[in-house]
C-alpha cells in the first residue's frame, strides 16, 4: 500500500528509506532483523517496478561480529543490485548489555575499517550514478536555504530527496517550488539552472 501511495499520489515525494543493515541472511539472523536478502530485494523490485524514478536510500553495518569475508561479499552483492541513492554507512561498535556484545567471532577493527572504505567507495560510486540520471532533466525542486558555500546560490531537494544547488535569491524563492535544469551531477547533489520557461 505504501508502495502504491508513492508511486500514485502527487503529494507524496518519491523517497523511500530502505535500511538493509547486511546482505548475509546469517548476520541478519543474529541481528534479529526478521528478513532476507530475497524478502528484501522482493520489496526492492516493487518499488522499482511501480515508482522506478523513485530514490531508495539505507543503512548498512560492517562488520556485524561473525561476519565473514563471503558475508560481506554478500553485502557487497545486495548493493550493487540495488544502487542505493544515498546510503548510511557504519562499523559494528559493541554496545553494553546487549547481546551481540558477548558474541564470539568479534570482527578485528582492522577489518572492519577495510570494510567501511569498500562500501563507502561504492556507495559513493552508486550514488553517482544515479545522479547523473538527472543531468540535462528539468526537475521540480523545493527551495529551502541559501547555500552556505556560495552566498549568490539556494540549495533544495528534488521530489526524490536529491539535494540540488543554483542561482537565485533566497528571499525570493525559500520555501517556493521552482522548476530546475540539471547541468551537473555530483555525487550527492546536482547542480543546475532556474528554468525560466
Amino acid at each position: 500500500r505504501v508502495i502504491d501511495a508513492v508511486a500514485n499520489l502527487d503529494k507524496v515525494c518519491e523517497c523511500f528509506h530502505m535500511p538493509f543493515q547486511a546482505g548475509d541472511d546469517s548476520v541478519l539472523r543474529d541481528m534479529r532483523r526478521g528478513y532476507t536478502y530475497d524478502s528484501y530485494m522482493k520489496i526492492i523490485r516493487k518499488i522499482r517496478a511501480k515508482a522506478p524514478d523513485a530514490s531508495i536510500c539505507g543503512d548498512v553495518i560492517v562488520g556485524f561480529p561473525g561476519e565473514t569475508d563471503e558475508a560481506f561479499q554478500r553485502t557487497l552483492d545486495l548493493m550493487e543490485e540495488v544502487k542505493f541513492d544515498n546510503l548510511n554507512t557504519f562499523a559494528y561498535s559493541p554496545r553494553p548489555n546487549t547481546e551481540a556484545a558477548n558474541f564470539d567471532k568479534q570482527v578485528p577493527p582492522e577489518v572492519q575499517s577495510d570494510r567501511l572504505q569498500r562500501v563507502q567507495a561504492l556507495a559513493a560510486k552508486h550514488a553517482l550514478e544515479r545522479s547523473e540520471r538527472y543531468v540535462g532533466k528539468v526537475v521540480e525542486v523545493l527551495v529551502e536555504d541559501r547555500n552556505p558555500k556560495q552566498g549568490n546560490e539556494v540549495m533544495g531537494r528534488t521530489r526524490q530527496g536529491r539535494q540540488v544547488f543554483f542561482q537565485g535569491d533566497i528571499d525570493e524563492l525559500k520555501g517556493e517550488l521552482v522548476n530546475v535544469s540539471i547541468t551537473e551531477a555530483r555525487t550527492w547533489s546536482l547542480v543546475g539552472s532556474m528554468d525560466i520557461c
